[in-house]
């Protein structure tokens, strides 16, 4: 059965993003033919939308068949609302009615609240005054990977008005769907720049040095897995870490979805790869130990052996 953590990040891509594509792979390298098919479709209507790869997690891949009640891969949703598989895209396609659904627009959705911190008001206003910008206005945009783009332009088509304590911001909608109740502030110094903190912003692999994982560990801020099999972990091991075996796993999965984890491996890929599927579980805080064992052994402990 599908978990509530997953089921509300699938309604969260639905509703966020106008175009979702649930296939296999990636829409630069999709791993089966049906989602090529799908992937080649969109490509030639739409310059972009949201592709997820179900292939990340056997967790995502099971429920989103749950959550829409289809038995395949991949699955298109549009403006909301489920469309189908690759048999149905290409018929839609081929009866021209995939191009109408993806050029009607979608329910407007509701305007933002956006915190703009005093320090950055006075940045955006001093901005708005120099000549470069005058007759322009403030845009916010932000994509699929929640980068985020802050530029004075003319009033670009489509977009939405914001007053945001008394400064004028444009948002185009499916930004304003990513939006709400993200913060902007200003830090001085010699790193002067635009602080932007999203709370809608997918949770990320977090990256550790091994000194700074060494110092979590001995705080008990975080709980290290070791992803190796026995016989690499028979050549170097830490202490520290819980083997990522039968019994680590069920250790894993019993920790609350918010508790600080972290993943070891030789290098730091292999760690890696599971840090990003455990985010597909549900749990927030996950770190990669940058490096490996080699990059601890190197700079932490050298008494460790070297493989």
């Amino acid at each position: 059965m599908i978990s509530d953590a997953l089921r509300t990040r699938i309604s969260s891509l639905v509703a966020q993003n106008p175009v979702v594509l649930f296939m296999k792979g990636t829409r630069r390298a999709p791993q089966c033919g049906f989602s090529a098919q799908v992937v080649q479709i969109l490509d030639e209507l739409l310059p972009e939308y949201e592709a997820v790869d179900v292939l990340s997690s056997a967790e995502l891949r099971d429920g989103i068949k749950e959550f829409s009640q289809w038995p395949t891969i991949p699955q298109l949703f549009i403006n909301g609302e489920f469309v189908g598989g690759c048999d149905i895209v290409r018929a839609l396609q081929q009866s021209g009615e995939l191009a109408q659904l993806l050029s009607k627009p979608g329910t407007p959705p509701p305007l933002p609240t956006i915190h703009i911190t005093d320090g950055a008001l006075k940045a955006f206003r001093a901005a708005l005054v120099d000549s470069d910008a005058q007759g322009e206005a403030l845009h916010l945009k932000i994509d699929g990977s929640f980068q985020n783009d802050l530029y004075f332009a003319a009033r670009e088509p489509g977009t939405l008005e914001l007053n945001v304590q008394g400064l004028t911001l444009f948002i185009d909608p499916a930004s304003a769907r990513r939006a709400d109740g993200m913060s902007i502030d200003f830090v001085d110094g010699a790193n002067a720049g635009f602080k932007i903190e999203n709370p809608n912003q997918p949770p990320s692999v977090k990256q550790l040095s091994p000194a700074e994982a060494k110092e979590l560990l001995e705080q008990g801020k975080i709980t290290l897995f070791d992803v190796r099999p026995e016989h690499e972990r028979a050549l170097a091991s830490l202490p520290q870490a819980r083997a990522l075996d039968e019994a680590g796993q069920e250790y894993l999965f019993s920790l609350d979805r918010n508790a600080p984890v972290a993943f070891l491996c030789h290098h730091g890929m292999r760690s890696q790869n599971a840090a990003q599927q455990l985010l597909g579980e549900g749990f927030r805080n996950v770190y990669n130990v940058r490096g490996g064992i080699h990059a601890w052994s190197e700079t932490v402990d050298r008494s460790v052996p070297q493989y």
